[in-house]
């Protein structure tokens, strides 16, 4: 089986092999699903180094992330050499939709993402808290959580997006005009989490161990740094029913679940609603002009 995607013909191994054996979706089916969403997702993984998250079996038996491009790749795919503790090794750059359908058809379900471009590796352009429920109490504590964060930053002159995994939470992104580095990021988003669980802290907390967290949402704000990752908007997760990563409008939150857009309804969404975080959607910000007023509120 042959697909075309991006201007290239890409070659699909085994087209038949069920991948989400509750729902029956095929790789065909996932390679069609990547080559359909790529004009709207691919602005969001373009120019980020990746790591694949892969089932070659199937969600029904354990998966792997590869962070390394692999030799057998074709020349074609954009790499780039990175900086490790291990040292340098080299990342897959997903630039277009042939790409996207040929991550798929190595069975890659879930591209993940750098919060930095290749050009400037080392200052990240977007900044993420992550957001889950604890266990067993459903979607509303995180979505109060994502409530109060959205708050804050407001608070602070800063817009965010919201996003849901796929999974069992929320992302709030904060798009930032990349001139800070990561270090300087991640203590602007650990200052804020500690605000937040100040704020509220009957239901939010910074602390890292899950026994000491008493039913609380972990305000996870330890993705901003170096070679992290976080799901790109509209990859799909490894899990029952093939949900999606979907950006949302924040009017929304309230009657969305993390799992309510899946492969076989994302279409009819961006078929009646445009994507929310759109190329004309929120700039880059500067954290500088907020640090002033999370410093009043800290005090």
């Amino acid at each position: 089986m042959k697909v075309e995607a991006g201007g290239r013909s890409i070659e699909v191994g085994n087209p038949g092999k069920v991948l989400f054996p509750e729902s029956g979706i095929t790789k065909a089916d996932l390679v069609e699903y990547y080559r359909r969403i790529a004009e709207v997702m691919v602005p969001y993984v373009r120019s980020r180094p990746v790591t694949m998250h892969r089932f070659p079996d199937g969600v029904g038996a354990p998966g792997f992330y590869q962070q390394d491009a692999p030799g057998h790749f074709p020349e074609w795919i954009r790499t780039v050499t990175v900086s490790t503790e291990e040292g340098d090794a080299t990342r897959v750059v997903c630039e277009d939709a042939a790409t996207l359908v040929y991550l798929a058809e190595q069975a890659c379900i879930t591209p993940h993402v750098w919060l930095s471009t290749v050009e400037h590796l080392d200052r990240p352009d977007r900044l993420v808290f992550d957001l889950d429920p604890p266990e067993g109490s459903g979607p509303a504590p995180v979505r109060s959580a994502a409530e109060a964060t959205g708050a804050l930053l407001d608070d602070l002159g800063l817009r965010a997006g919201v996003m849901t995994t796929g999974s069992s939470g929320f992302h709030v992104v904060v798009p930032l005009d990349g001139v800070l580095g990561f270090d300087e990021v991640r203590d602007f988003a650990s200052r804020c989490a500690r605000v937040l669980a100040a704020r509220h802290p009957e239901t939010l907390t910074v602390e890292h161990r899950i026994d000491r967290r008493a039913g609380r949402v972990f305000l996870d704000y330890l993705r901003n740094a170096y070679a992290q990752t976080t799901v790109a908007p509209y990859a799909v997760r490894g899990l029952s029913g093939a949900p999606v990563a979907a950006p949302i409008d924040w009017s929304e939150l309230g009657t969305t679940e993390p799992q309510s857009y899946t492969v076989a309804n994302i279409f009819r969404r961006l078929g009646q609603k445009q994507d929310p975080w759109s190329a004309e959607g929120i700039p880059g910000q500067a954290l500088d002009d907020a640090r002033p007023g999370l410093a009043r509120l800290e005090e």
